[in-house]
């Protein structure tokens, strides 16, 4: 199911301006930062059993619990970082959502020194199918199931499917694809 026909269509006008930005300018378009990738894996994961909405209400605060999501500053965090992350209420709560945090920015800085960018890694490995990203996914980060993987790469255009084909969001994320990724 796409994000166009996930929205619920009567909520409060609060809750509906929150969806409506995040389908209609954020998701299923392409990332060319780093830290952003990195920001769009993180908030997955902590999606991982809750809603979305609850993701998107607390993305300023786990901006400001990771450091903007700065790769090299979260791969660096110690044993007190971890504990401010797991007492900071602004964020989800759970040790092993935090852990994968950092210990996926410290697989980030790995594939940034080999690849160049997050961005080129993830370049080399398409196209895939959901399956095959599935299994490299699992194989390289930490919390990464099936669900997380495919609405991570959703999100950022590398698999179809954020969008309906008559969601008039649909033709402007084909537009901010490069070449490559549309295959």
């Amino acid at each position: 199911m796409s994000y166009c026909t996930a929205i619920p269509a009567m909520q409060p006008e609060e809750r509906k301006a929150l969806h409506k930005n995040y389908h209609d300018h954020l998701y299923g378009f392409p990332i060319h930062d780093d830290n952003e990738l990195f920001c769009r894996l993180v908030l997955e994961i902590n999606q991982a059993g809750l809603s979305w909405e609850t993701i998107l209400k607390k993305e300023k605060t786990f901006r400001k619990a990771y450091h903007n999501f700065n790769i090299k500053k979260v791969a660096g965090y110690t044993d007190a970082d971890r504990e401010r992350l797991l007492a900071d209420a602004g964020i989800i709560r759970n040790r092993l959502k935090v852990n994968a945090a950092i210990e996926n920015a410290k697989t980030i800085l790995a594939l940034q020194k080999e690849f160049g960018s997050f961005e080129k890694w993830l370049e080399h490995h398409h196209p895939k199918t959901k399956e095959e990203w599935v299994k490299l996914f699992k194989k390289t980060f930490r919390f990464t199931g099936g669900e997380i993987v495919n609405e991570f790469l959703m999100s950022i255009g590398y698999l179809p499917g954020a969008h309906d084909h008559d969601c008039p969001v649909h033709k402007k994320v084909l537009k901010a694809k490069p070449m490559w990724l549309k295959k």
